[in-house]
C-alpha cells in the first residue's frame, strides 16, 4: 500500500486549524458588513475586528491600538520599513538604515528601493557562520542619524535565532525605532513586544495555522510612522483600504491557539527534528547541517550537500511522497545559490543544493523515519544524474 503524501514545509506555509474555521465561518457568510460602516452590519463586523485586535493584542503583550492588519507578512514589513523610515526622514532625524544580508526579500528588496530611490543610506551588518549577528556589531553601526535597524527574529531559510531581545534593548537605549520580521515565530516562540524592545514586529497568519492572506504588524505607540500606502482613513489611517475581517478573526484565532500548544509542541518537534538532523548528517556523505546548532526553531531543519543540484533533490524527494523546499533560487541555465547561504559563508557549490525540512503538528516519528530512509537514495540518484561540475 502506498504511503500517503507528508507535508515538511510548515515554514512556507500551515494548514488552517479546525479551530480558525470554525471562526471564520460567520464572517465568510453570514456577517458580512465593512467594518468601516456605521450601520448595524457595519458595526457587527467593527466588534468582531475589535475582539480580534485585542486578542492579538493580549497575546503579544501590546495595546489593542498597537495592532494593525494588513494582507500578509511582505506588506506588514514593507508599511514598518517605509512608514518608519520616511517619518523619522520628515522629522529630520536622517536617513540611515541598518539591517543585514540574511533577511526575508521582503524586507531587503524594501531596504534596497529605500536606498536606491528614496536616497537612505544603509548598513548592511555581516553575519557569522551560522547566520547570527553580533549585537555589539548593531550599536557600532549606529549613528546620530540612523533612522531604523531592522534585524529578523528567526530566519526562514536555515531557522537561525537571532539575539533580538539585545538588539533591541541597544536600539531602545539610543533611540532608534527597531523593527523585526517575526513571521517564523509565533508557533514555536513566546513573543511579547514589551520584553523584546521592538517598535515594529511583523507576523503572517498563514504562517501559524491561520488563512492566508491576512498579516499583523504591531506598532508601538508613539513611534514615527507615515504611511506608505494612501487612501481612506481604515486602521486609524496606517493602512488603508477595507479590513479583511474574516482574515482578523482567523489570525486571531490561530495566534491564540498556537500560543496555547506552543510549548507542548514545541518540545515534541525538537525532538524530532534532532533526530531528523542527526540521521541525515550519519546517513549522506557530503552534507552540512544550515544555520545554527542549538540556536534554531525548534521545527527546523537545513542542510546543504555537496554535487547535488537542490531543485532536483526536491523533485526527487515530491516522487517519493515528500514536500519540502530549498533554499537556492535556481532557475533552468542560470542556477544561483541563495544569498542568505553565501553571507554565512557557505561555499556556492555547497549553497546550489540547499534542503530545508520544516516540521508541524501533524509530523510524526514515522514520518521523520520514512524521510531518512528516503533521503539517501534521493541524493545519490540526483548526483548521479546530473553529474554536476563545478
Amino acid at each position: 500500500m502506498k504511503r500517503a503524501p507528508v507535508y515538511l514545509d510548515h515554514a512556507a506555509t500551515t494548514p488552517v486549524a479546525p479551530e480558525v474555521v470554525a471562526a471564520m465561518q460567520p464572517f465568510l457568510s453570514e456577517v458580512f458588513g465593512n467594518a468601516s460602516s456605521l450601520h448595524a452590519h457595519g458595526r457587527e463586523a467593527a466588534a468582531a475586528l475589535d475582539e480580534a485586535r485585542a486578542t492579538l493584542a493580549c497575546v503579544l503583550g501590546a495595546r489593542p491600538g498597537e495592532i494593525i492588519f494588513c494582507s500578509c507578512g511582505t506588506e506588514s514589513d514593507n508599511l514598518a520599513l517605509r512608514g518608519i523610515a520616511l517619518a523619522m526622514r520628515k522629522q529630520g532625524r536622517g536617513h540611515h538604515i541598518i539591517t543585514t544580508p540574511v533577511e526575508h526579500q521582503a524586507v531587503e528588496a524594501t531596504v534596497q528601493q529605500l536606498r536606491d530611490v528614496f536616497g537612505f543610506d544603509v548598513t548592511m551588518l555581516p553575519v557569522d557562520v551560522h547566520g547570527r549577528v553580533d549585537p555589539d556589531a548593531v550599536r557600532r553601526a549606529l549613528r546620530p542619524d540612523t533612522v531604523l535597524v531592522s534585524v529578523m527574529l528567526a530566519n526562514n531559510e536555515v531557522g537561525t535565532l537571532q539575539a533580538v531581545q539585545e538588539i533591541g534593548s541597544i536600539c531602545r537605549h539610543a533611540g532608534v525605532p527597531f523593527h523585526t520580521d517575526a513571521v517564523q515565530a509565533p508557533a514555536w516562540l513566546a513573543l511579547d513586544v514589551r520584553e523584546l524592545h521592538v517598535d515594529a514586529l511583523s507576523l503572517s497568519a498563514h504562517k501559524f495555522y491561520g488563512p492566508k492572506g491576512v498579516g499583523v504588524l504591531y506598532l508601538r505607540e508613539g513611534t514615527p510612522y507615515m504611511s506608505p500606502l494612501t487612501g481612506g482613513g481604515h486602521e486609524r489611517g496606517r493602512r488603508p483600504g477595507t479590513v479583511n475581517v474574516a482574515g482578523a478573526v482567523g489570525a486571531a484565532a490561530a495566534l491564540k491557539l498556537v500560543a496555547r500548544e506552543r510549548q507542548q509542541q514545541a518540545r515534541r518537534l525538537q525532538t524530532l527534528r534532532d533526530r531528523l538532523i542527526d540521521g541525515v548528517l550519519a546517513s549522506v556523505p557530503g552534507a552540512r547541517l544550515s544555520g545554527h546548532p542549538t540556536e534554531r526553531l525548534p521545527n527546523h531543519a537545513s542542510f546543504v550537500f555537496e554535487h547535488v543540484d537542490g531543485e532536483s533533490l526536491i523533485m526527487a524527494l515530491d516522487v517519493e511522497g515528500f514536500s519540502v523546499s530549498t533554499g537556492s533560487a535556481c532557475s533552468s541555465g542560470n542556477p544561483e545559490p541563495s544569498p542568505v547561504l553565501l553571507a554565512m559563508g557557505i561555499p556556492r557549490e555547497w549553497a546550489l543544493g540547499s534542503l530545508r525540512v520544516t516540521l508541524g503538528y501533524a509530523t510524526t516519528e514515522s514520518d521523520v523515519e520514512a524521510f531518512l530512509h528516503v533521503l539517501p537514495r534521493c541524493v545519490a540518484q540526483v548526483r548521479a544524474a546530473e553529474q554536476i561540475v563545478f
